[in-house]
């Protein structure tokens, strides 16, 4: 493991208010599980498909419909679960949560409140190279989606796409363990980060595969700890929810926005409301949307159609066994087996292709400190300003492998290894072939080089005077004879050699 300070949270300052105010934030994020059917139908999760093409007459509520747990759904729940070392329960329940969904035509959400199927666990957020905070996870339950409705597409009325109406969620509730805008922003990085290694949600934002519901409350300093003495929320102050956030950039400005508003109401002598609030971006403010309900409030109680559910030790102890190398793990062996900077490391563990693509260079080329330096840079780069992912990228790890072993082997110079990169990259190819066609091998003829030297020094007196008076200079004749070979001479030796023959 990486050797990680764990650190204190600072909590956030909030600027011109009259006293001091420290944020608390809780989170409850809503992943969607990756599987093709349901969690109580055979229904499609296709995203995409037709406005309600995905729907089972289960998913439709009709009459005499009964649901049937997906296994599939669970075990990536579990898989989850153990992901971030949280307790799983070998035996949870399904409850409803009377709430009136207009997408949801049960009338009805079968969640698990009571008796979730994931227990505490925790999850180590990253701050800054070798700084980490640790976020406890209160508790992961699975629960069905609502549909979506649809406001604009009449002037008048209202549709309903029953599309994701029964596709299987994961919960993951946090403790109020974050203290700050940026601080949550990295909490969901590094969640969705975990789950897309684990296989168990695509994270896809964009589409509202993963969405945060924010609470975010203030407190004067000092409350905080008398809450983590107590355990007693109401020292942190009356929260307000901010739902279904799928930005990181929004969380952030929410946020923000959300603890400067109730800071407000409170210096001016008011009460903080609890209530359920959303984020417009277009005015970079959070509206009330309606008033917090209570879990009383769902009226709650088991789902009469479901049997508890229980799983037995083994098959959790087989999906255990079935778990990749997470990013905390991954990171920690690049650090350890290619000398990598804990950065650089979190850079290529950031995505699991990324760190496939980088292990596959390290791997053709022998060198994985100037691998990490070629795919961080240069192709990172260039996918970057293609907007392209790794997965589409046009060069192979074999390929930029193959340029990375040349370097190593000072048959062509950083300089000439940039040159083919691009024709590689554009064109195709192998990359020693291009250095061989092309004639682009680096000279390491000492006699070429120091013909070459000797040629620049003659030409250029004044410039000799110049260098042996300030030796700083002496880079001008090693700039010149590259110039002159093409760059194609070895740079390592043109600076031995022009230093011997300038006498410094």
């Amino acid at each position: 493991m990486l050797d990680l300070t764990y650190e204190a949270p600072t909590p956030k300052v909030i600027a011109g208010a009259q006293h001091d105010w420290e944020l608390v934030i809780g989170m409850e994020v809503h992943a969607q599980v990756a599987s093709r059917a349901k969690l109580f139908s055979g229904a499609s999760t296709r995203f995409g498909a037709e406005p309600n093409s995905n729907v089972s007459f289960v998913d439709a509520a009709m009459p005499g419909m009964l649901p049937v747990i997906n296994e599939f759904c669970i075990e990536q729940a579990v898989r989850t679960g153990l992901g971030l070392k949280a307790q799983i329960n070998l035996r949870s329940a399904f409850d409803r949560k009377n709430y009136f969904y207009p997408d949801l035509p049960q009338g009805y959400q079968i969640s698990q409140l009571y008796h979730p199927l994931v227990g505490e666990g925790e999850i180590l957020v990253d701050m800054e190279p070798g700084i980490a905070r640790k976020v406890r996870i209160e508790r992961i339950h699975v629960e069905q989606d609502a549909g979506k409705s649809i406001h604009d597409m009449d002037p008048a009325m209202s549709f309903v796409d029953l599309n994701r109406t029964g596709v299987a969620l994961m919960e993951i509730v946090s403790r109020p363990d974050i203290r700050g805008p940026e601080e949550a922003a990295a909490y969901v990085t590094k969640l969705r980060q975990i789950l897309r290694y684990l296989g168990t949600c695509d994270g896809n934002m964009q589409n509202g595969n993963l969405r945060a519901d924010v609470n975010v409350s203030v407190c004067r300093p000092g409350a905080y700890e008398k809450y983590m003495e107590t355990q007693d929320f109401a020292h942190l102050g009356t929260r307000c929810e901010i739902k279904n956030m799928n930005s990181m950039r929004f969380i952030q400005q929410a946020i923000d926005y959300e603890a400067r508003r109730q800071i407000r109401i409170i210096e001016g002598g008011g009460e903080v409301v609890q209530e359920t609030r959303l984020y417009d971006p277009d005015k970079g403010e959070t509206r009330s949307m309606r008033s917090k309900e209570e879990a009383h409030d769902y009226r709650y109680f088991p789902d009469p159609d479901l049997l508890p559910l229980e799983i037995e030790q083994a098959w959790v102890d087989g999906i255990a066994a079935t778990l990749p190398e997470l990013p905390d793990e991954k990171k920690a062996r690049f650090v350890k087996d290619f000398g990598l900077s804990e950065y650089d490391a979190s850079v290529l563990t950031a995505d699991t292709q990324n760190a496939m693509y980088f292990e596959e260079v390290a791997g053709a080329c022998g060198d994985g400190k100037l691998a990490a330096n070629w795919v961080i840079n240069e192709l990172f780069g260039r996918l970057k300003k293609d907007d392209r992912d790794i997965a589409d990228s046009p060069m192979s790890p074999a390929q930029l492998g193959g340029i990375v072993k040349l370097i190593k082997a000072d048959e062509i110079s950083g300089k000439i290894a940039k040159d083919v990169f691009e024709i590689v990259y554009t064109e195709g190819g192998d990359p020693a072939d291009v250095v061989e066609e092309k004639g682009l091998k680096q000279v390491t003829d000492t006699g070429a080089i120091e013909a070459a030297v000797d040629d620049v020094i003659a030409a250029n007196p004044a410039q000799v005077e110049k260098a042996q008076a300030n030796p700083k200079l002496a880079g001008w004749f090693v700039g010149q004879v590259m110039k002159a070979t093409g760059g194609k001479a070895n740079p390592k030796a043109v600076n031995e050699i022009v230093t011997a023959k300038l006498g410094l």
